[in-house]
């Protein structure tokens, strides 16, 4: 059975799910003020480039938007310092600023409201014809809009279905009247948060149990699953004192996500690499030598991995180009198979996802829809002391891993005095604003010692106990 995890911090929000006892997806949100994907803004057109098709807009933000030009967008007659509605498609990475569209949508549960047309459409997952013409039917549209039909609508009553559109429409409307009437560039709707968007497009029939660290969400939660005929799960509220992530053991296996290789059962492997344009993942068959011939391992090594691949693209979030080096096979019919156990394994993957047959080089191609980032943008940041050639854990995920171990190692023993050694890179990040790093792990009313290390992969936690060791430590004192 599914489950999901929810923690929530003062910056951070984050969601695990689980199926089986194992992690199958991420998704991580930093609260900033930042255009998030799904988010709807006011903004100008400051400047259009026939030459890449392409239209700048400002929308409040400090980088310009982007938004493709194309016919069937509809926006080929826009004009410079036109006003114009646009969503966010991309959240803005590097000098990039963020790609939007004049594609506006309303995504709800079930339907979703589409502005670019009036029709009546509906998901590709959706093959039951007599659903179809029972919708065409009973279905009340708006006048100006369009509406696609979700997956989950086949669960649910025609009731259900008309209140969610009616409650979608009140929102586009008051949308339309807040750019109509305001003379700002700026955000008009916030995209629903990350809590939101989960409950939408992963909480399904099969989910047991919703587990939360905060009780207003814990509130938003139950009173979403009011009006969610289609599911019925058990939403828990945790009081431990240890974190969510912490206790059930999900932060270990968010940290592996840094891991280029990742072992399978059978004693096989894969290599997953990101260069500048796409992703790369290689296929190793390492100690699988179980079978009897090359033949019989290559294709027991590209089923595992097969499998493994779907779960670790989803899980990291990774999106673009990927390329995918199986072991080399012959046989038609097992390069099929190949494709088939990935196809399926993204079969209920929100994001689009499309699979090419094997090449000639045995390599198969994957493309998938980006919807924000994936997880490693999180949980790394750009290395300063190479150049930014490498990468190094994000100081603000470091900074919740130190409170965790402080919490395992120094809670029961109600210890004052705490000595951490950390890696030299953060030293900037933690002396420039000593007081903000004790707040956040949580150690104002401790005195801690931090000794600054070279070449230290992640951090050590150690409580001080004996007045010997206090005195010891003192030249690295830095609070209390």
């Amino acid at each position: 059975m599914k489950q999901i995890f929810i923690e929530r911090r003062e910056k951070l929000i984050r969601i695990a799910v689980r199926n089986e006892e194992r992690l199958q997806e991420c998704f991580i949100e930093k609260i900033t003020k930042e255009p998030y994907f799904g988010d709807i803004y006011k903004g100008v057109i400051k400047n259009i480039v026939p030459a890449i098709k392409c239209a700048f807009i400002d929308i409040g933000y400090e980088k310009n938007c982007y938004m493709y030009l194309d016919k069937k967008f509809n926006n080929l007659k826009f004009k410079k310092n036109q006003e114009i509605l646009v969503e966010v498609l991309k959240e803005s990475t590097g000098e990039k600023g963020p790609k939007v569209t004049n594609a506006i949508t309303i995504p709800g549960r079930y339907v979703v409201l589409e502005t670019l047309n009036k029709n009546l459409s509906f998901s590709k997952k959706i093959y039951n014809n007599e659903f179809k013409e029972y919708i065409k039917k009973y279905i009340q549209m708006p006048d100006e809009l369009g509406v696609m039909i979700r997956t989950n609508a086949q669960k649910v009553s025609i009731d259900i279905i008309n209140k969610e559109i009616k409650n979608l429409y009140e929102t586009y409307k008051c949308i339309t009247k807040e750019f109509n009437y305001s003379s700002k560039l700026k955000l008009i709707y916030r995209g629903q948060d990350i809590i939101s968007k989960v409950l939408r497009d992963v909480l399904d029939e099969y989910t047991e149990t919703i587990i939360v660290d905060n009780e207003k969400d814990y509130e938003f939660i139950n009173d979403f699953l009011k009006f969610s005929e289609d599911v019925n799960c058990l939403v828990k509220l945790h009081k431990n004192r240890k974190t969510l992530f912490n206790y059930y053991g999900i932060e270990k296996e968010i940290l592996e996500l840094r891991n280029k290789k990742v072992y399978l059962k059978n004693g096989a492997n894969i290599v997953i690499e990101k260069t500048e344009g796409m992703y790369v993942i290689d296929v190793n068959s390492a100690q699988n030598i179980k079978e009897s011939s090359i033949k019989d391992t290559a294709l027991s090594t590209n089923i595992e991995a097969a499998l493994e691949i779907g779960r670790q693209i989803k899980l990291r979030n990774l999106s673009g180009i990927i390329i995918i080096d199986f072991i080399d096979m012959d046989n038609v019919d097992d390069k099929r198979k190949i494709v088939e156990i990935l196809t399926e394994s993204f079969k209920e993957d929100k994001n689009k996802t499309v699979i090419y047959p094997f090449t000639e080089l045995n390599l198969v191609q994957i493309a998938r829809r980006q919807k924000g980032k994936s997880i490693l943008e999180y949980i790394e940041e750009q290395c300063e002391c190479c150049g930014g050639t490498g990468k190094q854990l994000s100081f603000l995920f470091l900074t919740n891993l130190i409170k965790n171990e402080i919490f395992e190692k120094c809670y029961e023993l109600n210890t004052k005095d705490i000595y951490i050694e950390v890696s030299n890179v953060y030293k900037e990040n933690i002396m420039s604003d000593v007081y903000k790093f004790i707040q956040d792990i949580g150690c104002l009313d401790k005195s801690i010692y931090v000794n600054f290390v070279n070449n230290l992969d992640y951090f050590k936690v150690e409580p001080l106990i004996f007045s010997k060791q206090i005195e010891k430590m003192q030249k690295f004192k830095i609070f209390g």
